[in-house]
């Protein structure tokens, strides 16, 4: 049975609470077992809507499970979409506190900065490139505000596609003379490097995750504004973070 309008609500409102609590919620796949992607990014959609009307600011886009075999873990057949927030960005080198997160998972990425607006449908590679203003090195702290480690593409995206937190690094580095297919990312724990990777990993070339991310948002009728960031997937497996470490993303 489709989800009510009520239950879309409420279901929204319970993730906002949980993640303002810390304290994590039955899984939305196993309280609405029947529950569609389409309606998981209805809750989705519904959260986006109470952050504005509460004064938050968008400042960009995520996506997730850019990975084939990470789809495959979670039952899906395409990459998920999220909207990064103001109140999501921390400042380079500023301790962030986990205790206030449920289930977090730090990320290396290299995000893309906008300096002309974007807006599907049918936006191409080379007009996605046309429209990025360069690459930052990032980090995304993830966060589930379930009980379980989430069981399908649903329960990610109902979640806001597990976003949290983003960490921006200071340099921008355009992208004109730049393989984005081939850069490495290497993270770090207290100096020791404990995971690598190269980002052909998302989706074959990380500009795929924005041309994918503009297109899907304007089925909702939504775009990227020029300044917005997009992070794109990390080519890394993602780590719990422990409290008291200090991380380094390259």
């Amino acid at each position: 049975m489709p989800l009510t309008d009520n239950q879309i609500s409420e279901l929204s409102q319970a993730l906002i609470q949980a993640q303002e609590s810390a304290i994590p919620i039955t899984n939305p796949i196993d309280q609405y077992p029947d529950m569609t992607v389409d309606e998981a990014y209805a809750v989705q959609r519904a959260t986006y809507e109470t952050r504005i009307k509460n004064g938050d600011t968008v400042v960009g886009g995520k996506v997730g499970l850019s990975a084939k075999i990470m789809q495959e873990v979670f039952n899906a057949d395409a990459p998920i979409y999220g909207r990064l927030f103001a109140s999501m960005v921390a400042l380079e080198g500023e301790p962030i506190s986990i205790a206030s997160m449920s289930r977090p998972m730090i990320e290396g990425e290299t995000a893309f900065v906008l300096d002309a607006d974007l807006k599907g449908p049918g936006v191409s590679v080379g007009k996605a490139m046309a429209s990025v203003a360069g690459i930052i090195p990032a980090f995304e702290i993830a966060d589930s505000r379930s009980k379980e480690k989430p069981k399908v593409a649903q329960d990610l995206i109902a979640d806001s596609s597990l976003a949290s937190k983003v960490i921006l690094g200071g340099q921008i580095t355009p992208i004109d003379e730049i393989d984005l297919r081939h850069i490495g990312v290497v993270l770090e724990q207290d100096g020791e490097v404990i995971a690598t990777g190269a980002t052909a990993a998302v989706l074959g070339n990380p500009i795929h995750s924005l041309v994918n991310l503009v297109n899907k948002l304007a089925e909702y009728d939504i775009g990227l504004s020029a300044g917005d960031f997009v992070i794109p997937g990390t080519p890394h497996p993602a780590v719990a973070p422990i409290a008291s470490s200090c991380y380094r993303a390259t």
